[in-house]
């Protein structure tokens, strides 16, 4: 019989709970009054002072625009006026406070920022070994440690991993194997890949400062005394991370990191991580690593440790980076994002067993985890346990994630735990919450689903062109709307169905099943014994396609 493709949006694809800033609480510093803008030289300390403390609530707040406005002004000086010593110290506060205050407007975690593009993908210099022992490399689908449910069961990504339970940046672009899968635009990404990682999520910054200020950048970086700031650690650091994350910049902030540490005669720790971060950024992946590994030496930090284990999965060493990640959490016991890194390398290296066990320790420490929450939904959804399922996607209604996602995968868990009342309720709240044609297109998807387990095939075959109108690439739509075609006995208009959805998923193996399966029965052998074998290598232990193949080759031996 055909084989229909299974439910695409794995149940768990939420949307990260933002995080708290580091700004603290807004009620530790106490509200002044507003005052004039700018500042005089004549006005007293206490006055001029006043505006700074303004700034500097703004900034506790995260109210950074209003931060940096009033920092400019404090920073306008009539020409030729002269300069107090006191009014020199206020000078560099308000341009250390401003500098912080543009930083954090564009700031992004380094550590789960990784974005691969085609150039990392394909002309990757850095391979250790281009055979590599199983389980021992990201980059081979075959790593599967057991425990997991089959790609009969759980849509599998192009690299031939299951498909997460959480949309990370890492498991949005997979390893595509060659340069056309590469170009090929993922679904779930939502814009092309970019070239290179320096041309995707960073280019953006290097044009902020333009932006937040229209007379042209805050600092002219290329008439900046590097050597002269190095030599003041506290002006120099916040210096530091405007240049890396607000001008993008990384040549010179790597100057500016190797002038400050080397005056800081390579005793502090933390110029040695912004070193290292600069050439991971620049490529320089060996690099990195040494100097993460000294400041570690100086400095036991939960960050560096993290940096470090990113650079071992970016050059392909997911044994090392597990090591190091449970060398740290004997250092520091119970931390969240240790346990979460090491469930993330197992559920990439196919051991969703282990990797569910660390997701269940992770909520032991912080039982508001929405990504093990939403992981531990999915492994329960896929092993044919949705009533689990739903109590977790309960757990994160009730914790305030309220999009498209969460509400299509409790439709399905309700839909196949037999609880029918919520299951069109939910659908439709997905749908109404839908912020892109990609969502809705799942949305739709899965609704087709419900439709064939009901058996209305006619509800089906709308839901699947609904599908295909929001969004024209969804393979498993084409599949599944062959299927439906071949039971009308369509022969024809099934095939041309099932040849695209093959092109445009050449990683499934459903569509190169079916194919070998309707070019058997209308007698175009050596077809059918074509696609069996590549469905053979997306599934190796399909056994209907084994038998398949058998049956094939017996035909072949008849002739």
């Amino acid at each position: 019989a055909a084989e229909a493709a299974e439910s695409r949006l794995p149940p768990g694809r939420s949307a990260p709970a933002a995080e708290a800033g580091p700004g603290g609480s807004a009620a530790a510093a106490a509200r002044p009054t507003r005052s004039a803008p700018g500042l005089r030289a004549g006005d007293t300390a206490g006055m001029g002072l006043e505006p700074l403390f303004q700034a500097w609530s703004y900034f506790r707040r995260r109210k950074f625009q209003e931060c940096a406005d009033l920092c400019s002004q404090l920073l306008q000086r009539p020409p030729g006026e002269q300069i107090f010593a006191f009014y020199f110290i206020l000078i560099q506060a308000a341009w250390s406070l401003k500098t912080r205050a543009l930083t954090e407007m564009v700031y992004v975690d380094e550590i789960d920022m990784d974005q691969e593009g085609i150039a990392e993908i394909i002309l990757d210099e850095n391979a250790i070994a281009q055979v590599a022992r199983p389980g021992t490399s990201l980059k081979l689908p075959g790593t599967s440690q057991g425990g997991g449910p089959s790609p009969a069961v759980r849509p599998v990504t192009q690299s031939g991993r299951p498909i997460t339970g959480f949309v990370r940046p890492s498991t949005q672009s997979g390893r595509p194997s060659t340069m056309e899968q590469a170009i090929r635009t993922p679904r779930t990404a939502l814009t092309a890949r970019p070239l290179t990682s320096a041309s995707g999520g960073y280019v953006r910054l290097g044009t902020a400062s333009m932006l937040t200020n229209p007379d042209g950048p805050f600092i002219n970086l290329s008439r900046l005394n590097l050597a002269k700031y190095a030599q003041k650690p506290k002006l120099a650091k916040a210096l530091f991370e405007y240049i890396f994350h607000h001008e993008n910049d990384v040549k010179n902030a790597l100057d500016l990191a190797a002038l400050a540490t080397e005056h800081a005669q390579f005793k502090d720790w933390w110029w040695k991580v912004q070193i290292g971060k600069c050439y991971y950024r620049l490529g320089l992946y060996r690099e990195a690593e040494k100097q993460f590994k000294s400041a570690l030496k100086q400095q036991d930090m939960v960050d560096t440790i993290l940096y470090l284990a990113k650079v071992c999965l970016r050059l392909d060493q997911p044994v090392t980076a597990l090591n190091l990640f449970k060398q740290g959490l004997d250092r520091f016991p119970g931390e969240v994002t240790l346990i979460c890194g090491i469930a993330r390398i197992y559920e990439e290296m196919n051991n969703i067993s282990s990797a569910a066990d660390y997701y269940k320790d992770v909520l032991k420490q912080d039982n508001t985890h929405v990504e093990a929450i939403a992981c531990i939904g999915s492994n329960h959804f896929y092993s044919d346990q949705p009533e689990i399922a739903l109590r977790f996607y309960r757990r994160l209604l009730q914790m305030g994630v309220y999009n498209c996602q969460l509400f299509n995968n409790l439709g399905l868990c309700c839909f196949y735990a037999q609880q029918y009342d919520m299951t069109l309720s939910s659908f439709e709240r997905a749908l109404f919450l839908a912020e892109n044609e990609e969502e809705t297109a799942d949305v739709w998807y899965n609704l087709g689903h419900v439709a064939v387990g009901i058996g209305d095939l006619n509800l089906a075959y709308q839901c699947f062109k609904l599908t295909l109108v929001n969004n024209n690439d969804y393979a498993e739509a084409y599949n599944n709307l062959a299927v439906l075609e071949m039971r009308k006995g369509q022969i024809e208009q099934a095939r041309a169905l099932l040849q695209t959805a093959s092109s445009l998923a050449p990683h499934m193996y459903e569509p190169h099943f079916n194919f070998a399966i309707l070019s058997e029965k209308v007698g175009d052998l050596q077809r059918s014994y074509t696609a069996a074998q590549k469905s053979e290598e997306a599934f190796p232990g399909h056994v209907d396609t084994q038998q398949l193949i058998k049956q094939l080759k017996e035909h072949f031996a008849m002739l």
